[in-house]
């Protein structure tokens, strides 16, 4: 009989989970709304991986490469030749199941000052580094900060970037579904400069478990000379709304296990992670 209770156990817990994500993220959007009811092109947030799998390498090249990215004229070309010629954006840092940390707030972004402006904000902060790889919660706050903001916006974008598969929260396919339906497109950037052995093509994982919506893309960085380029051609893309379908390449075999990085986890039995909360 207790068996027959866990699997609705485990959706109620994974109802209130994802209510409470949404309203730490609803919560934080209201902090700062710059610009609130001011139509612009594009929503953008910036969502990245700072749990213990990324190394401090791995750490300082992804934050330096954003920021180089909003700083560079490229970026700030394609903001300023949409229809309204200026972006809302938010970059987020996350990890476990209630780790997701807006490290700088919504601002406008309408050409080159007040990109460095964001640029300069983001390098001052210091780095934290998290417990535990939740994609699926990172996309669901992603989406509680757009929600939030409001109805203003052409486009809506979550840029996910990460080195490893989902292994706290729910279900990834779960969350990016959910954030689809509500018109949110889902890029990710999978970092492979040391891979996860967890889930060794984790450009598939991504492309079959992460990414979502209309004209959404993988573009993987495999090298530490790639990632400043990478970071700002994908955001080029993204806010000039080019997407490129050849980016990955189209497999007919058997799609990835999207519980992968869960089933891992359990496996190991790491006495480190049970009871994890952040």
């Amino acid at each position: 009989m207790p068996n027959c209770r866990r699997p609705k156990l485990r959706g109620i817990a994974t109802h209130a989970l994802l209510a409470l994500i949404l309203a730490l993220a609803a919560a934080a959007a209201r902090a700062q709304q710059p610009g609130e009811g001011m139509p612009v092109d594009l929503e953008l947030v910036i969502a990245v991986d700072v749990s213990r799998s990324m190394d401090d390498e791995e750490f300082r090249l992804q934050r330096n490469g954003y920021v180089e990215a909003i700083r560079h004229p490229d970026f700030v070309r394609a903001v300023t030749s949409g229809t309204y010629g200026r972006i809302a954006l938010t970059y987020v840092e996350w990890s476990g199941r209630l780790y997701q940390k807006v490290v700088v707030p919504w601002r406008l972004i309408d050409g080159a000052d007040a990109a460095e402006k964001f640029a300069d904000a983001l390098q001052q902060q210091p780095p934290v580094i998290g417990r535990g790889t939740s994609i699926s919660a990172a996309i669901v706050f992603g989406a509680g900060l757009l929600d939030a903001r409001g109805d203003d916006a052409a486009r809506r974008v979550i840029d996910i970037s990460g080195d490893g598969p989902n292994n706290y929260g729910p279900a990834v396919a779960q969350a990016r579904d959910l954030a689809v339906a509500k018109g949110i497109v889902i890029n990710g950037l999978p970092i492979l400069i040391r891979p996860s052995p967890l889930v060794p093509d984790i450009v598939r994982y991504y492309s079959d478990c992460v990414i979502g919506g209309p004209g959404s893309f993988v573009l993987p960085v495999r090298k530490v000379e790639e990632f400043e380029e990478a970071i700002r051609r994908k955001l080029v893309l993204e806010v000039a709304g080019q997407p490129r379908t050849d980016i990955i390449a189209v497999r007919a075999d058997a799609p990835s296990d999207c519980l992968a990085g869960e089933k891992a986890r359990q496996h190991l039995a790491d006495p480190y992670y049970p009871g994890l909360d952040n």
